[in-house]
């Protein structure tokens, strides 16, 4: 195990912990915008000091890493996290690295897992955010939590009622990002699917199956015992 392992593995849950307190310090003023300015300021705080932690944590891997680009390549969300502060909580995404532990060794319990938790993820990240750029726009349908709730669950799915919809470019920019996410989800749930029914079909019927070897070599014997005893029956019928 190198060094950029074993930071990984020492920080995973931390890191988990720290996407988590963002996420509430994120959302607590932007559903409830009459928050008093102390509160609001101290949870500004919070966020700024998350912020940091990820930064640090970034820098450090990306620095230990053996090969960088690589590293950069196979950490999108990480590097998200980073750049974008909406996304911190992505990173509770990337750190399910022991998903296998609760969903199990086969794909489609990982495929599981990963998709309830991105969605609730995905979701959640985008009402806030949207309901954060769009509350007091001129023109705005989006006002409140509920809103906004609404309008992420109708754009994750591809519904698109129409009935919410963002009137500034952040928060439009935040609903094509939404639209992709539900697409690339949806995409995963048929493959997985569509696997788990051809693993069923192509799962062997032991009713159905051919005699193997075993079977014919037993069968062979039994019939050898029989002609043993046909001969001695015959043998004490004789003269």
């Amino acid at each position: 195990m190198n060094r950029l392992e074993r930071w990984e593995s020492r920080t995973q849950i931390p890191l988990m912990i720290a996407a988590l307190v963002f996420l509430v310090a994120f959302a607590v003023p932007i559903v409830d915008p009459g928050l008093p300015t102390g509160l609001r300021g101290t949870l500004m705080t919070v966020q700024d000091v998350v912020w940091v932690i990820f930064l640090v944590d970034y820098v450090y891997r990306l620095v230990v890493a053996p090969k960088k680009w690589e590293f950069v390549r196979r950490h999108p969300i990480d590097l998200a996290a980073v750049a974008l502060p909406a996304l911190r909580p992505l990173r509770l995404v990337a750190a399910l690295s022991f998903v296998h532990q609760v969903a199990g060794e086969k794909l489609r319990g990982h495929v599981a897992m990963y998709v309830g938790v991105a969605t609730i993820l995905v979701v959640t990240i985008s009402s806030l955010a949207v309901l954060n750029v769009e509350r007091g726009e001129p023109g705005a349908s989006i006002e409140t939590w509920q809103d906004a709730l609404w309008w992420s669950f109708v754009t994750v799915t591809t519904v698109g009622y129409g009935d919410y919809s963002p009137v500034t470019v952040e928060g439009r920019l935040f609903a094509v990002g939404l639209m992709l996410c539900g697409i690339a989800l949806l995409g995963i749930v048929t493959a997985s699917l569509a696997s788990w029914l051809i693993e069923r079909i192509a799962e062997p019927d032991p009713a159905r199956q051919p005699a193997t070897a075993a079977d014919v070599t037993a069968l062979t014997e039994q019939v050898r015992e029989l002609r043993a005893e046909v001969a001695a029956l015959r043998g004490e019928e004789g003269p």
